[in-house]
């Protein structure tokens, strides 16, 4: 009886708390309206607007929200409104690097670096990963691509921006990098009884099925785009710099897949080989491309390929090839020699280019120094600065949405001091940064 008494008083019990839920359901609690916030002004002496190339005097952008509502001298002022007066500072769209690798830290001692890096959890190297996210955003990077992390820890990153939990760039990701098993892709030469080597879900596949499985599987876990290793690269240990390392087979099994899913394909390639057999296959970039010959670049400009540069890393490595082990600076001296030509070929031949860093191999924060890089290899500052809010932009497929200065995107704003197009050194040292509305920024 007792027992029978305690089911039906656990019965009544539920039967009172469903009957208050299905009342609460029918009775909604009353929303609160969100307070509008005041819009917010930016005036400065010049504007560089990201598309025309050109600047106009004076800066103005007003913003409303997350969205810019007007640019330029006529532009209307609402009531209320914030005003913030830079005075004599050039104001740019937030900049956009499409090849960073955030999750990863810098070290300059190569041996510490991997050392260090073998000993954290994916927890703690997520931290890392939101300091390196948080100065990369302070520098005036409002958007990025990270291609390649391990762990999917650049997943897990891009989804806390999203969600308010880290201050950093919008993130577009790659989860693993694919490459071949010894490839520049693939992991350190450690003893397999000691570290397990890896497989398709960490992006080291062999043959064009397993190549499918691994880019699925990327997609599957979060990537926003795919990187793949079409040849050797600088700092991994036991491959050739230069030479493909991707078949025909497996670079179509790869961007076929990615493409079909709605990605796009950044290719690491140093190699002119490697990166002809990329862009026949489809790819969408090519990122470094250090040994690339003009038929190549031909052969991109025809396609509509991306070039990446990543020209201050070439310079970086070359200054740091004395504190390599042998190998590795032996190939860092030789990428670095053979990347002025090719930048300075791929200029002449018109191939379009995208602003783009490898942030990792360097500290991060000091991204903005390849604005400047291309610059001193012939480029025109406007041009330096287009290949940020056009090329990026539009490789990344966000020129929708972020890029430019315009009404009715997002309000992604850098301020750096004077006339940029006199000093474009000065992206290095930003004075304001705005991502999507919001002030990160503001050291005057």
């Amino acid at each position: 009886m007792k027992r029978r008494m305690t089911v039906l008083s656990a019965g009544l019990l539920c039967a009172g708390l469903l009957s208050g839920v299905a009342s609460r359901a029918q009775t909604p609690a009353p929303t609160r309206q969100p307070v509008p916030q005041p819009a917010i002004v930016l005036r400065a002496a010049h504007l560089f607007d990201g598309r025309t190339g050109r600047l106009t005097e004076p800066g103005v952008v007003v913003v409303q929200g997350q969205r810019i509502t007007g640019v330029g001298a006529n532009a209307a002022i609402p009531a209320n409104a914030r005003v913030i007066d830079l005075g004599d500072a050039t104001l740019l769209p937030g900049f956009i690097d499409a090849h960073v690798h955030i999750a990863d830290d810098h070290d300059d001692d190569w041996a510490a670096g991997i050392y260090n890096t073998m000993l954290r959890f994916p927890a703690e190297q997520a931290f890392h990963a939101a300091h390196n996210a948080k100065v990369t955003l302070e520098a005036g990077f409002t958007t990025a691509r990270v291609v390649g992390a391990a762990d999917f820890v650049d997943v897990s990153l891009r989804n806390a921006i999203n969600d308010g939990l880290a201050e950093g760039p919008r993130l577009l990701v790659a989860g693993h990098a694919i490459g071949s098993t010894g490839g520049h892709c693939d992991s350190s030469p450690y003893p397999p009884n000691r570290v397990m080597p890896s497989g398709p879900m960490e992006g080291v596949c062999n043959g064009a099925e397993e190549c499918r499985q691994a880019t699925r599987l990327q997609m599957k876990y979060g990537a926003d785009v795919i990187k793949i290793c079409a040849s050797g690269g600088v700092l991994s240990e036991s491959d050739p710099v230069d030479v493909p390392q991707l078949t025909p087979d497996e670079l179509r099994a790869i961007i076929g897949e990615a493409h079909t899913w709605g990605r796009k394909v950044a290719a690491h390639a140093h190699g002119d080989l490697a990166a002809k057999l990329a862009v026949e296959a489809g790819v969408d970039s090519i990122e470094h491309g250090s040994f690339v010959q003009p038929a190549t670049l031909q052969l991109m400009k025809s396609k509509g390929v991306y070039l990446v540069p990543t020209r201050m890393t070439q310079l970086w490595v070359l200054q740091k090839a004395d504190t390599y082990p042998p190998k590795i600076a032996a190939k860092a001296r030789a990428a670095g020699a053979a990347h002025e030509a090719m930048f300075r070929n791929a200029l002449r031949i018109g191939v379009p280019i995208a602003f783009g860093t490898d942030a990792a191999v360097f500290p991060h924060g000091l991204n903005a120094q390849e604005f400047g890089d291309y610059v001193d290899l012939g480029m025109s500052p406007a041009n330096a600065l287009l290949t940020s809010s056009q090329g990026a932009a539009k490789l990344l497929g966000v020129d929708g949405e972020t890029g430019t200065l315009e009404a009715g995107k997002f309000a992604d704003v850098v301020a750096v001091p004077g006339n940029v197009l006199e000093n474009i050194r000065a992206t290095e040292k930003p004075v304001l940064v705005m991502k999507q509305g919001a002030v990160v920024v503001d050291s005057l």
